[in-house]
């Protein structure tokens, strides 16, 4: 009969003990055989691994878009065209520009040969109020006025001062301008000017403004045809274009009239 002994502090169920490894002593290209390695990469959270060759989203969204050059020249043509469009708008029904062609208004306007004020006209004033006395207004060339021209164009409007309105009767005697009888104040113009209708052969002009015209004259008053001179006098109000009220040019004398 064969007595079996066990070892003190073994397990007979146990495999033998693999013998321990003294750790490597110098540089290894890898981990030692048998030892377990860590990735570093990180999952993202919903667990889902990025197939080869995916982006990363920021990286994507960093990325500056650049328009293509067909989207460019159209986005162009719609800014121009839309800023043609205002401008065709605003000469039509609010603003226009006009130059002096004559020395009719000086010394308030000037128009000769070595200077031509620019002025802006208001188209909607006579809209919104009527004519008033002393506005300087810019109207059709009236009926009858022989064509002429300034500076190579053709004159096809005139800019004079409003003197009398629809109703009223003006008379011009002795140097003087009269509405209803009494003298009309004009500080706009320099002192000492005569006013009289010689200009325009009349020693004296009394004259009742028919309605829904106005009686005009230039602030040159030895140098100005207008309403002492015209065919039909007064002119009419659908006539007026508008109201000058900005001198634009020269730059030196930029601002109202």
């Amino acid at each position: 009969m064969t007595d079996s002994t066990v070892e003190q502090g073994s397990d007979p169920a146990e495999p033998p003990a693999e013998p321990l490894s003294a750790p490597p002593t110098g540089p290894s290209d890898g981990p030692p055989q048998g030892a377990r390695t860590v990735s570093a990469t990180v999952d993202p959270p919903d667990g889902r691994v990025p197939d080869a060759g995916e982006e990363d989203a920021d990286d994507v969204d960093a990325r500056p878009v650049r328009p293509s050059a067909l989207r460019s020249i159209v986005e162009w043509v719609a800014v121009i065209g839309g800023a043609l469009v205002v401008a065709l708008l605003i000469r039509t029904f609010l603003f226009a520009n006009f130059w002096i062609p004559s020395a009719s208004m000086e010394p308030t306007l000037m128009g000769h040969p070595g200077r031509h004020d620019r002025v802006v006209v208001n188209k909607l004033s006579y809209k919104l109020h009527d004519v008033r006395r002393g506005d300087i207004v810019v109207f059709a060339k009236p009926p009858g006025e022989a064509d002429s021209t300034a500076g190579g164009q053709q004159v096809k409007d005139f800019i004079k001062r409003v003197i009398a309105l629809p109703g009223e009767r003006v008379t011009i005697q002795a140097g003087a301008v009269y509405v209803d009888g009494k003298r009309l104040a004009e500080p706009y113009l320099p002192a000492g000017t005569v006013t009289d209708g010689r200009i325009c052969g009349f020693d004296i002009i009394d004259y009742r403004v028919p309605k829904g015209t106005v009686f005009v004259m230039g602030d040159n008053r030895s140098n100005s045809r207008d309403s002492r001179c015209f065919a039909s006098r007064a002119i009419k109000k659908s006539s007026i274009v508008g109201r000058a009220f900005l001198r634009i040019w020269p730059l030196s004398d930029f601002g109202g009239i």
